[in-house]
Parts: structure tokens; sequence; C-alpha cells
């Protein structure tokens, strides 16, 4: 069994791509979003970028654990975990074997953050997201970047063409039955 991290900033495509391979080869998910809470991401989040956002500062000791007894007792060929940092964070960084970084372009991410935000958020939608964009331009945008880059040093395979969900789920399938060693494409 292999424990793949899907990886890559907010709106990056990790969370579908995680559901269509998960569903697709039969195999158990872990989706990050799932166990963030209060205690997950430093409380002064500018005050972190500005000191690097180092990604060993993001807990989710709940996710470490959910994810330990799904490995010790899953058989499946693989097990799809959303990471938005792939290897870098203790201790999950040990639980995984290979990474797959969603490398898209920033305006991209942003654009699908903002989709998302008006299809969830219905009447409020527009007051989410000038709040999120004013944070995006003080600080959100450098701290994807910052993330995104010590992501790239643990990533096996880096995705960085926009591409349908269904073309990314052909590459990866592609690429873990070909021995999914290094590539960029």
């Amino acid at each position: 069994m292999k424990v793949v991290a899907i990886s890559g900033i907010s709106g990056s495509g990790k969370t579908s791509l995680v559901k269509t391979l998960s569903h697709s080869l039969s195999c158990p998910s872990v989706l990050f979003d799932d166990f963030v809470d209060d205690h997950t991401y430093p409380k002064d989040i500018k005050k972190w970028v500005t000191n690097g956002a180092n990604v060993l500062d993001v807990e989710t000791p709940r996710m470490d654990k959910a994810l330990l007894e799904l490995v010790s007792r899953s058989e499946a060929e693989y097990i799809f975990v959303e990471e938005p940092f792939g290897k870098c964070r203790e201790p999950i960084s040990a639980l995984i074997d290979k990474v797959v970084l969603l490398d898209m372009p920033l305006e991209i991410c942003l654009s699908r953050v903002i989709q998302r935000n008006i299809a969830q958020s219905g009447l409020d939608s527009s007051q989410n997201i000038k709040q999120y964009l004013v944070k995006y331009n003080e600080f959100l945008r450098d701290a994807y970047i910052k993330t995104n880059m010590q992501t790239r040093g643990t990533s096996d395979l880096i995705l960085n063409k926009v591409q349908s969900v269904e073309a990314l789920e052909e590459s990866v399938i592609q690429w873990l039955r070909a021995g999914a060693n290094y590539q960029t494409f």
C-alpha cells in the first residue's frame, strides 16, 4: 500500500482530485479540511507569513491519528490524502509515500475560491468574498507562494497545467502505474 498526498494551495483542486481518485480506484481517503480546527493554524497568520510561513507550525493531530489508523488497517492499494503541504509537516510526513503537487497559477486558484464561496455562501457571499480578498492582498497570496515553495521540495509529481479533474486523475493514475518516479508535467 502507498499513501499518496495530493498537495497545493487553496483552490488548486486537491479535494476534487482526492475524491475522484479514491472513487475510481476504490481506495480510502483522508481530507485535510475535515480536521481543521481553531488550533490548526498559528493565531496570527499575518505574523506567521512575515516570519516565513513555516508549515511545521500547522498542526492536525486528529488527522495524523486518523491517517495512522487507516494505514494500519487498510488493505487497499492506495490511500489518498489531501495534505496541502506534502511531506513538510511532522508527524504526518512519515506516513506519506508519494506527493503530487497541483501547482496551479495563483489567479486560477483565486477564481476557484471565489466561485466556491459564491456557491456555498448564498446571500453572504459578497461580504465573505470581500473579506477574503482583503486578506488575500494583505498576506494570503504570500502565504500561498511561501508554502507552495516548501511543498514543491517534497513533491514526486508536479502537475502545473490547468486541466479537468478527469485529466489530472488520468495523469496521476498513469504515473502511479508507471512506478511513481519524479516527474513534472
